[in-house]
């Protein structure tokens, strides 16, 4: 996996210098050409819930933007770890299937809806959708739409929303980060934990202590102030470095780290769940697996958290955009994230591209915890050879040939 990650990292930064490059001027006239070309679009389709073998590049009717909302030529989709879910089923009350996958991508502006304001057609944006996402198209309110700084690449802009804006709003906004707090994160090395690290760098003297499989450590041991593997006794390794313990635990995990994340907590200090990866263990959805880590989690006492003047949390982003109405609140968060942007304090990290067609592959290196940074769905990009050429279709669920389900490991 590392090498295969390494090649595949370096050919990803040559594309994403050589898209930098690009005028968005030259990209909104080939968008807007291929738009009167045809009425259907490719997209990634989930045909039920399952293992790989459910997803389908096919052909769809593409969409109109309806009222308040803005059509976007898609160039770039994020992939992230709560898709892994979705095509599971394994998250609560999931869609009908046959669905099209992916909350957030980035793209040109090819046509606006009755009644929108701030956005001409050409213009450069990122944008969070509620699912859909992976594919040529894709229409969503302008409420959850940001314009693109001009030096940043179409495949940054869609690894920056998910991974930026839940980093923030659980440091700054649930924890109240400050100077001279400590941190600890999961899954260091990912898109989550990535941008985490680089946020607690903008306030001055913040601890970060960070888990990550052994094989990332060279790449993002600068990222972090204390890296430990994960599957130490990272508790121990905390305890001895600060006695005390952790002003904020960032927990993506879940199970048995539940009860560790809190043990770990100063007085005053904040336990934050944000996902469960750990329920995630094999290729399909295990209900004994779901029921392991569930029980692992150490059932929480208000009494105990009294009296240890403890808080515990938990923060979901596509809640809190698409059933809780906040996206007020988020583009404030992204005003915010956008400046530090221009001024050189952040930046996405890409880990690769990948082709509409290589889904799959592209879905087995999150799951196989392969990742640094972000994976990118890059909707122009041609597949490499010999990469499941019969998963493009013209019918949802049917193809020439049917995956086998390959055996996933449960190595992070």
């Amino acid at each position: 996996i590392a090498k295969e990650g390494a090649q595949r990292a370096e050919e990803t930064e040559q594309m994403i210098e050589k898209e930098g490059g690009k005028e968005a001027a030259e990209g909104s006239a080939a968008g807007s050409l291929r738009a009167g070309d045809t009425k259907e679009m490719r997209a990634v389709v989930l045909s039920a819930f399952g293992g790989l073998n459910k997803l389908r590049v096919s052909k769809k009717a593409m969409p109109e933007p309806q009222e308040g909302e803005l059509k976007i030529r898609v160039k770039a989709c994020g992939l992230n770890f709560i898709d892994l879910m979705v095509r599971q089923g394994n998250i609560d009350n999931p869609p009908k299937t046959p669905l099209v996958p992916g909350f957030e991508c980035s793209g040109i502006v090819e046509a606006l809806g009755d009644s929108v304001k701030g956005f001409e057609i050409g213009d450069r944006v990122m944008a969070f959708v509620n699912y859909n996402a992976w594919a040529e198209v894709v229409c969503t309110p302008v409420e959850f739409v940001y314009k693109i700084p001009d030096d940043m690449s179409f495949s940054e802009a869609a690894a920056f929303p998910m991974n930026f804006v839940t980093a923030y709003m659980m440091l700054f906004e649930v924890a109240n980060l400050r100077e001279g707090m400590s941190v600890l994160v999961h899954s260091a090395g990912g898109g989550v934990g990535q941008a985490v690290a680089q946020l607690c760098s903008t306030i001055p003297n913040v601890t970060v202590f960070g888990t990550a499989s052994s094989f990332k450590h060279e790449a993002i041991k600068d990222s972090v102030t204390h890296l430990f593997d994960r599957n130490a006794d990272y508790v121990q390794e905390v305890k001895r470095i600060s006695t005390d313990g952790v002003d904020i635990v960032l927990d993506c995990l879940c199970g048995e780290n539940t009860g560790k994340g809190l043990s770990l907590l100063k007085p005053l200090g904040t336990y934050i769940l944000y996902g469960s990866s750990n329920m995630v263990t094999g290729e399909t959805k295990s209900f004994f697996s779901f029921a392991k880590s569930w029980w692992q989690v150490e059932k929480v006492n208000p009494i105990k958290l009294y009296e240890e003047n403890k808080v515990i949390a938990g923060f979901s982003l596509l809640n809190l955009l698409f059933k809780q109405n906040r996206g007020g609140l988020i583009k404030g968060v992204m005003d915010k994230l956008l400046n530090l942007y221009s001024s050189k304090k952040i930046k996405p990290v890409v880990d690769s591209l990948w082709a509409l067609e290589e889904v799959k592959e592209a879905m087995q290196r999150i799951h196989d915890r392969g990742n640094i940074g972000k994976l990118i769905l890059d909707v122009e990009k041609a597949p490499t050879p010999l990469a499941h050429p019969e998963t493009f279709t013209d019918d949802v669920g049917k193809s020439s040939k049917e995956d086998n389900e390959k055996p996933t490991s449960n190595q992070c």
